[in-house]
């Protein structure tokens, strides 16, 4: 499976919900989600995860191919976010199992086999337009 960012945010928009993490909220998707989604992502297209501290949490995205992709970036501008886009990001090294702490296996499950059915049936209506 071949990464592509637009059609993975699109999937993921999808994808999140409150099986994907309890904090879910309609109105701000993405909040929450960074640890889950940066662990799925990692599983899926490999690369880096990595982390920046924000509002004395840690903020959790991935790096491919020297490039940095917060697929949860939305969070931050969403109304009523917790704080405000980061900048600069501190991109440090993460490993995947110290992601996973505190992320309920079954909420990781849940993302990874969502992302990938949004993935799959996006594909089918591309075939069948």
């Amino acid at each position: 499976m071949t990464f592509d960012e637009l059609k993975i945010r699109k999937a993921l928009r999808k994808a999140w919900s409150l099986e994907t993490a309890v904090q879910w909220t309609s109105g701000n998707p993405a909040s929450w989600q960074c640890n889950v989604t940066a662990a799925v992502i990692h599983d899926l297209f490999d690369g880096d995860i990595l982390r920046t501290r924000i509002g004395g949490v840690w903020h959790y995205y991935n790096r491919m191919d020297g490039i940095r992709y917060d697929l949860t970036d939305s969070q931050f501008a969403a109304p009523g976010a917790r704080v405000e886009a980061l900048t600069p990001y501190e991109d440090e090294l993460f490993s995947t199992s110290d992601a996973m702490r505190g992320i309920p296996l079954r909420e990781y499950d849940c993302l990874k086999q969502a992302l990938l059915s949004e993935l799959a049936r996006r594909a089918t209506d591309c075939v069948h337009s």
